[in-house]
């Protein structure tokens, strides 16, 4: 036996006894080691679950690193004992989000096995907890390859969860210096600079225009004054945001919406079309998980503090209370013992 963390409804989710999973000839099955808690993972149990039957559950949990313990006849260039990381988006499931696996259990089913692909090898040594950080970190990085920035560019983050830190950890990697963190958590904006954020401010304490105008300079656009701020990424969701940043944003700026929106958001289209500011979205990791897993040796000791807290899997539901609070970043829950 087994146990799998469900969503049974809202805000009710259970660590549940499940049979072991046996892999079909294209699966394998990974004992998992470390997975860590997303916050769509928070989402999906405030919803209720998605893609949940009546009297259906839905399980959780996509963050995941391990150990490949059983492998189909039809499944190539797998080997037992290898260490992997899990890419959900490339498995049919969409391990997590939906369908009938989650990673939050001793032993995951991930079917139709591809390595390279849905499984992506560890490198060398690279402790399991670090490698379950691939995951969000692609999320991170491809909402930074879509605000297309460069060296010298001012750029702001909203949101210092673990998705806006990586996002500061990747501008900073590839030389944009100038990042100015926002988030309402003083332990959030800590981490933020201690990854290399210019400055951190907390928006709803000081004024979002003269503290950015202080920071990044201004501009004008025909009569208004705006302020000099290349790029924004939004990893909050708060729904102020875009129109604020559309009422101080320069000429031809960019930004990025990343954060989950549930409900319509109002927008001054006038100031919009005289700035020809583009706004666009990012969701996922369509190509980034490899070229994260190519970075976790290099960036290894820059990722260990975006680990805040660390629960074992028996005390995975008390861990997803730590995760919904403002001053955890990355909740880890490791798996240290074989499923019996």
């Amino acid at each position: 036996m087994t146990q799998v963390l469900n969503i049974h409804g809202v805000n009710d989710v259970r660590l549940d006894p499940a049979p072991a999973p046996r892999a079909g000839k294209s699966d394998v099955i990974v004992r998992v080691k470390a997975c860590g808690i997303c916050g769509s993972d928070l989402s999906y149990i405030k919803l209720g679950g998605i893609h949940r039957k009546p009297d259906g559950v839905t399980p959780i949990g996509h963050e995941a690193a391990g150990e490949i313990i059983a492998v189909g006849e039809a499944v190539q260039d797998v080997q037992l004992g290898q260490r992997v990381i899990i890419n959900p988006m490339m498995t049919p499931s969409y391990i997590g989000s939906g369908g009938p696996e989650g990673a939050f259990t001793q032993e995951l089913l991930v079917r139709d096995a591809r390595l390279g692909d849905s499984l992506l090898p560890i490198p060398g040594d690279l402790p399991y907890e670090i490698a379950a950080l691939t995951e969000p970190l692609a999320v991170a990085l491809h909402g930074v390859n879509r605000a297309q920035v460069k060296p010298g560019d001012k750029v702001v983050v909203f949101g210092c969860g673990p998705i806006g830190l990586g996002m500061i950890l990747w501008l900073v990697d590839r030389g944009v210096t100038d990042v100015v963190a926002l988030d309402l958590s003083a332990e959030r904006r800590a981490r933020a600079i201690a990854l290399g954020a210019r400055a951190s401010f907390d928006p709803t304490q000081e004024s979002l225009r003269d503290t950015l105008a202080e920071l990044h300079g201004t501009a004008r656009v025909f009569s208004r004054e705006v302020v000099g701020t290349d790029a924004y990424i939004d990893a909050a969701g708060a729904p102020n945001i875009l129109s604020d940043v559309v009422r101080i944003a320069k000429y031809q700026s960019r930004m990025v919406v990343t954060a989950a929106y549930m409900k319509p958001v109002e927008l001054d289209l006038g100031a919009m079309l005289t700035t020809e500011m583009t706004i666009t979205t990012a969701v996922g990791y369509p190509t980034e998980m490899p070229e994260v897993v190519a970075a976790l040796p290099r960036l290894r000791d820059q990722l260990a503090p975006l680990i805040s807290h660390r629960f074992p899997f028996a005390r995975v539901i008390e861990a997803l209370g730590v995760a919904a609070t403002p001053a955890s970043a990355k909740v880890m829950i490791a798996f240290d013992e074989p499923a019996t």
